[in-house]
């Protein structure tokens, strides 16, 4: 499996609206996708998240659930 850092980059104004759907959905990830940590930064307008998955192809099912209020990044790390 290769890991990614995943950088969130909230719209303006979408903070809470995340955490709000985070908390009625969860992660939303496909299986096979693979949450292992995340922080938020002071300002709360970025989250970096650490992920792993032998299918990148996954992340494009994933974006596309939260697209709407988040811009990704997607970093693979060697």
């Amino acid at each position: 499996m290769k890991k990614y850092m995943v950088v969130e980059r909230y719209r303006p104004g979408c903070y809470d609206k995340v955490y709000q759907r985070f908390d009625a959905q969860g992660r939303m990830l496909p299986a096979g996708l693979n949450y292992l940590n995340s922080w938020v930064n002071r300002e709360r307008s970025v989250c970096y998240q650490l992920m792993e998955t032998a299918d990148a192809e996954l992340f494009d099912a994933w974006t596309a659930r939260w697209a709407d209020l988040v811009e990704f990044e997607i970093v693979p790390i060697d």
